[in-house]
């Protein structure tokens, strides 16, 4: 099969690469329909080069239909439509059971202490090939892929795989108070996918973006928007008699645009990789200018959503400043299948409440992945969202 493989830093390329088998009894084979490039797929397009191998496939927003199932599986069937979660997960672990599917302790890798394996996102996260591919292996099948119809496109369902829920997550963690406000901090996907959930749950929505095409999208969904700069706090405050917004959300993580962090994460990733692990891990190389501009959009008492991906350290954040605003922080990998009941009556409701059908800016077939990526990574062409169409022929 054709896939989307990491060389190395700004080098992904299409692939022949072998076809995906059925491995456990309770896994399935998708034929991939539509998979997307993810705001944290240029982390491994940029900086984390030291956790992944060359010949990885990527991607880890995928849909489908299936084509193979393992003997164990007894809720799949050949020829259902689903959409792949990102995180891979039993089903049926202490964490599961609660609600924290990303949590999964039988999929967790502890070798690298860290929570359930990823779809397409390097050593850290499993080495699990991904969906930026022609078939994508699923393990744990009964549980993870999401049966839907056959009357909408892709555009409609393919987002339930990641930064859909990943969204209703953050709004969800913000928790601002009934008819209150919130600032969405990074105007990418997910935050767009934040101010509409937000605008949808009636809440005021400040939106924050140095890009202008992604500020006029958000405005159209009904958020009041600024470009990032010293006076924000300020334009902030007096929108809001003087306090800030009751929650704000990090929509940014270490991709923050002219972040000097990104320097020293290059610096790490170049090292040798036995020293550019550890280095990459535990030294303060991640920015948190996105993070910053939240902490000072939020009035006290006031709760901060993190959903932008963290790969290491941050730089040191204003811990005497929060204890005295009395400030909450919450984040944390989405739990998808946590909010699947919530979400997949908006994504087939027929007025398309979340725009699902709007936010792709640009459909690429598969072998066209490489000029995806670039264009996302730096927002050309009024970049907001790709999807590749691995079937397209392409």
């Amino acid at each position: 099969m054709r896939a989307l493989t990491w060389h190395g830093r700004r080098d992904v390329r299409i692939e022949k690469v072998a076809d995906p088998t059925i491995v456990d009894d309770g896994d399935a084979i998708i034929e991939v329909t539509s998979t997307a490039i993810c705001g944290s797929d240029l982390h491994l397009y940029e900086v984390l080069g030291p956790f992944l191998r060359a010949g990885d496939i990527l991607g880890h927003e995928a849909m489908g239909t299936v084509v193979e199932t393992g003997r164990g599986v007894r809720k799949l069937r050949r020829g259902d439509r689903v959409v792949v979660p990102f995180t891979i997960a039993c089903g049926d672990c202490f964490f599961c059971r609660t609600g924290l599917q990303s949590q999964c302790e039988t999929t967790q890798v502890r070798e690298h202490g860290t929570g359930a394996s990823l779809f397409g996102y390097t050593e850290l996260y499993g080495s699990v090939p991904g969906g930026q591919a022609e078939f994508v292996r699923v393990p744990y099948a009964d549980h993870g892929p999401i049966t839907v119809g056959s009357a909408l496109p892709d555009d409609r369902y393919l987002f339930l795989s990641d930064i859909l829920p990943t969204a209703w997550q953050a709004v969800a963690y913000a928790d601002p108070p009934r008819g209150g406000s919130i600032t969405v901090v990074g105007l990418g996907p997910v935050g767009q996918f934040c101010v509409r959930i937000a605008t949808l749950h009636g809440y005021t929505v400040h939106g924050v973006d140095p890009v202008p095409e992604r500020r006029d999208l958000a405005a159209r969904y009904g958020a009041l928007v600024h470009e990032p700069g010293p006076d924000l706090a300020n334009e902030i405050q007096e929108a809001t008699e003087g306090r800030g917004t009751d929650a704000a959300i990090d929509a940014v993580g270490m991709e923050a645009s002219g972040s000097p962090a990104k320097v020293a994460q290059r610096v790490a990733a170049a090292l040798p990789a036995a020293v550019a692990k550890p280095a990459f891990l535990r030294l303060g190389v991640d920015s948190a200018a996105g993070l910053r501009t939240a902490l000072a959009a939020v009035r006290r008492g006031g709760t901060v959503s993190i959903v932008g991906v963290y790969g290491g350290e941050v730089d040191p954040l204003p811990l005497r400043e929060m204890f005295d605003r009395q400030l909450q922080l919450r984040m944390g990998q989405c739990n998808v299948r946590r909010w699947i009941t919530d979400l997949l009556p908006l994504v087939e409701r027929e007025d398309d409440p979340l725009g699902t059908a709007d936010l792709v800016s640009h459909h690429l077939p598969l072998a066209d992945g490489p000029r995806g990526y670039e264009l996302f990574q730096r927002k050309e062409d009024s970049c907001v969202k790709v999807v590749l169409r691995p079937q397209s022929g392409g």
